[in-house]
């Protein structure tokens, strides 16, 4: 680890862009959960103050940057890919969608973390050692939760991972997830536009409805369109965040008295009597985003085994949606 503070400078091109995507452009061995924790104790900051991992940074600002862990050294990046076993690197190429020289889209099954913690030892991102490391490994530029299924993009270079990066901060990902949840809504498409806000610490944290002036609630917006029905009782929905909250889709939906099937975390009576024996009931379906070198990327991903035996019981089949069920919908606010 580097003892030494540094003070950077925010430049033209990086105007805009969040303090996490600015920390990953330049150290991208730093994960998640560490930044997190330089971040809340306050020993990350922009122009003096304490800072947010969604704070947006301007032209000239100051970045306060603390001592950081050292990047793995070419003998233990070699010591890392080494503890790949032939099968799991095998599973990872298994998993690929689409791949070229800048990007992989992988389809993430659902109990596969997408970084480690304290408790989690296998995660995608220790298969991308599989890729290879340094340059050549691949590198995360969003996440999806460790239960939700479906596309999950990578870099294959820093300016690819950096430009993907910066298509999803400024909304220019176009996300489709699908979604069986407890009753119908109505109306039967519409735009949730309600803030959120984190309770709890860690594996017990939850996400609730908040007013947007208490403090460390973040605006979310969450479109949606009911696909099918299997009469009162499920709908087969299709979701599509405007913004990047944690578990936003499962706490949008429980607030509008529809909670998705399978998640023991933001269940309801309803919900769960429907949800018995079943995993959780969310896919990212399909996301459309300008390419890093060229044209528009479009990837979609079948369904996971989890949420198919949900499809299977309620009797939805995959060819009854349109490819993107978006294109006609107006956006009705339901609060």
């Amino acid at each position: 680890m580097s003892n030494e503070v540094k003070t950077l400078y925010v430049t033209d091109g990086e105007d805009g862009v969040r303090v996490d995507k600015f920390f990953k452009r330049r150290w991208p061995h730093i994960n998640h959960i560490q930044l997190n924790k330089l971040l809340r104790s306050g020993q990350v900051r922009v122009d003096g103050g304490r800072v947010k991992a969604d704070t947006r940074l301007s032209t000239g600002s100051t970045v306060r940057v603390p001592p950081l862990p050292a990047a793995p050294s070419e003998d233990q990046q070699k010591r890392e890919r080494a503890m790949l076993s032939p099968h799991e690197i095998k599973y990872a190429k298994s998993l690929v969608l689409y791949e070229d020289e800048d990007v992989i889209a992988i389809n993430k099954p659902a109990g596969l973390a997408v970084q480690g913690g304290t408790k989690t030892k296998n995660h995608v991102d220790r298969l991308l050692s599989a890729w290879g490391e340094g340059l050549e490994r691949p590198r995360l530029v969003h996440r999806l939760d460790r239960d939700t299924s479906g596309v999950l993009l990578l870099g294959k270079t820093p300016n690819a991972a950096a430009r993907l990066a910066g298509a999803f901060a400024r909304r220019k990902a176009h996300k489709t997830y699908w979604a069986l949840v407890a009753g119908n809504p109505k109306p039967e498409e519409g735009y949730i536009d309600t803030p959120l806000i984190k309770k709890g610490f860690n594996d017990r944290e939850i996400v609730m409805p908040a007013d947007i002036k208490e403090q460390g609630a973040e605006a979310a917006e969450t479109e949606y369109v009911t696909i099918s029905r299997a009469g009162p009782r499920v709908s087969w929905m299709a979701l599509r965040p405007h913004t990047g909250r944690t578990h936003q889709l499962r706490a949008h939906m429980k607030a509008i008295g529809h909670s998705i099937l399978g998640d023991p975390k933001y269940a309801d009576e309803k919900s769960g009597e429907l949800s018995v024996g079943l995993g959780l009931q969310l896919h990212h379906r399909r996301i459309e985003l300008p390419h890093p070198t060229h044209g528009t990327l479009i990837v979609e991903a079948p369904l996971d085994p989890v949420i198919e035996a949900g499809f299977a019981r309620f009797g939805f089949t995959p060819d009854e949606a349109e490819t993107d069920p978006f294109a006609k919908s107006g956006k009705k606010r339901s609060r």
